[in-house]
C-alpha cells in the first residue's frame, strides 16, 4: 500500500526561512517522518525584510517578483526535505504551502491577507500537486483568514478531562487555541510573542533572537512603559481577531519612545513581560486544565518562565510531552490541510476567525 506522504510548509512572521514537514497520514494522528528548515539566501532576506517592514501593501510588480523568488526557494526547501527523508517525489500525494504571508489586512473596506510563494510555480518544479491560497476562502466569507492552527489543534490535542485545554502557539506572534472534550474548539491571535524581541535585539546587538532570553532575563521590566505598551487597543478587543507585524514593528513601539530608556536590556525584558501578561490574560479566562505551548517561543526559557508565573498553577508544557516536535507542528498543519482540501471537506472556522459559514479552505494547483 502507497503510504499517505504529504509536504507541508510554511515560513512564520519571524522570516528565519522555511520550515518544512514531511507528514505520514497512515496512523489515526499524523506523524512527522522528517523536516528541514532552509534559511533565506541573504539578499532574498533583506528583499523580504525591506518588503515586509515597510508597513505597506506592496505594488503588484514587487509582489510578483517576490512570488516567483520565494516559489524558487519553497521548491528548494522540498527538494532538501525529499532527500533528507530518502524518499521520490512520485511518493508524495501533495503539498500545502501556506507561503509568507507579506501583508495582512483582513478588515476594512478591501480585506485581504497576501501569501508570497506561487503555488502554481512550486507545483511546476517540484512536480507534485501543491494546494495554496489558504486564507482567501475564509477572508471572503467574512472572516479573518486567520489564525488555522486551531483547526489542527482540535484534532491532535483534544482533551480528555472536563477542563478546557489551551495550545499556545509562539511564533513572531502567538495564538491560541481554546478545545474542550467535546472538539468544540475556538482561537484568536493575542498579540506579538517574539517579533518585537527579534526586533529589539537585532536593532541593538545585531542578533537574530534572544537565545533562551538570556538577555531580556538581564533586565528589569520598566513597568510605565508595559503600561502604556497594554494600553493598546487590539489587547482589548473582542474576538475574532488576528494581527501581524504590519502592526507590530518596529514603529509600533519607537512609538513609545523606548530609546529614553538607558538600559536596552530593560526593554527587552519589558517586551518579554507584554508577551507574557498579554497571552497570560488572553488563556485566564477559559480556566483550562493545562496550556501546551509550541512554535519557536518555546524554546525561550525566560519567556515560558513568565508565562508560568502570571499562569500559576495552570501547568504550562511543550507539545513535545506529547510525542509532537513544537517546531514542526504549523508545517504540519499545512500538509493536514492539504489532504483536507483533496477531499473536498469544508472546513468550520466561524468559532475561530468570525467566518459566515464553513469553508474550503485553498486552491490546488496541478503540475501540469
Amino acid at each position: 500500500m502507497r503510504p499517505l506522504l504529504y509536504i507541508g510548509l510554511i515560513s512564520g512572521t519571524s522570516r528565519d526561512g522555511v520550515d518544512a514537514a514531511l507528514v505520514g497520514f497512515e496512523q489515526p494522528h499524523p506523524i512527522i517522518r522528517a523536516a528541514v528548515c532552509v534559511p533565506y539566501p541573504a539578499a532574498l532576506a533583506r528583499n523580504l525584510n525591506r518588503m515586509i517592514l515597510a508597513g505597506e501593501r506592496p505594488d503588484t510588480t514587487a509582489q510578483n517578483e517576490m512570488d516567483m523568488l520565494l516559489a524558487d526557494h519553497f521548491s528548494e526547501t522540498v527538494r532538501q526535505l525529499l532527500q533528507k527523508a530518502g524518499v521520490s517525489a512520485a511518493d508524495i500525494t501533495a503539498i500545502g504551502s501556506h507561503g509568507q504571508t507579506i501583508w495582512h489586512q483582513p478588515e476594512g473596506l478591501h480585506p485581504e491577507s497576501i501569501q508570497s510563494g506561487d503555488p502554481e510555480r512550486i507545483a511546476v518544479q517540484t512536480g507534485i500537486v501543491t494546494v495554496g491560497d489558504f486564507r482567501r476562502a475564509d477572508i471572503e466569507a467574512g472572516g479573518q483568514g486567520a489564525p488555522l492552527a486551531p483547526l489542527l489543534h482540535r484534532a491532535l490535542f483534544r482533551p480528555t478531562g472536563p477542563a478546557a485545554r489551551v495550545v499556545l502557539n509562539l511564533g513572531g506572534i502567538a495564538n491560541i487555541s481554546i478545545i474542550d472534550n467535546t472538539g468544540a474548539v475556538s482561537g484568536f491571535d493575542t498579540g506579538p510573542a517574539n517579533c518585537l524581541l527579534d526586533t529589539w535585539i537585532r536593532k541593538h546587538r545585531n542578533e537574530p533572537f534572544d537565545c533562551d532570553g538570556q538577555w531580556a532575563a538581564g533586565g528589569q521590566v520598566i513597568h510605565s512603559l508595559l503600561e502604556k505598551m497594554l494600553a493598546d487597543p487590539y489587547f482589548q478587543q473582542a474576538a475574532p481577531k488576528s494581527t501581524g507585524i504590519e502592526y507590530f514593528n518596529l514603529g509600533w513601539l519607537e512609538s513609545f519612545r523606548p530609546e529614553q530608556y538607558s538600559e536596552t536590556a530593560d526593554v527587552q525584558a519589558t517586551l518579554a513581560e507584554l508577551t507574557a501578561v498579554s497571552v497570560a490574560d488572553s488563556i485566564r479566562p477559559h480556566t483550562p486544565g493545562d496550556v501546551l505551548v509550541c512554535g519557536g517561543g518555546v524554546h525561550n526559557t525566560f519567556l515560558t518562565g513568565r508565562l508560568q508565573q502570571h499562569l500559576q498553577d495552570i501547568p504550562v508544557r511543550s507539545t513535545a510531552e506529547f510525542g509532537l516536535d513544537p517546531d514542526w507542528i504549523e508545517a504540519m498543519l499545512f500538509a493536514w490541510l492539504a489532504r483536507v482540501r483533496l477531499a473536498g471537506q469544508t472546513l468550520d472556522t466561524r468559532s475561530i476567525t468570525g467566518a459566515a459559514q464553513p469553508v474550503l479552505l485553498g486552491v490546488i494547483s496541478s503540475p501540469h
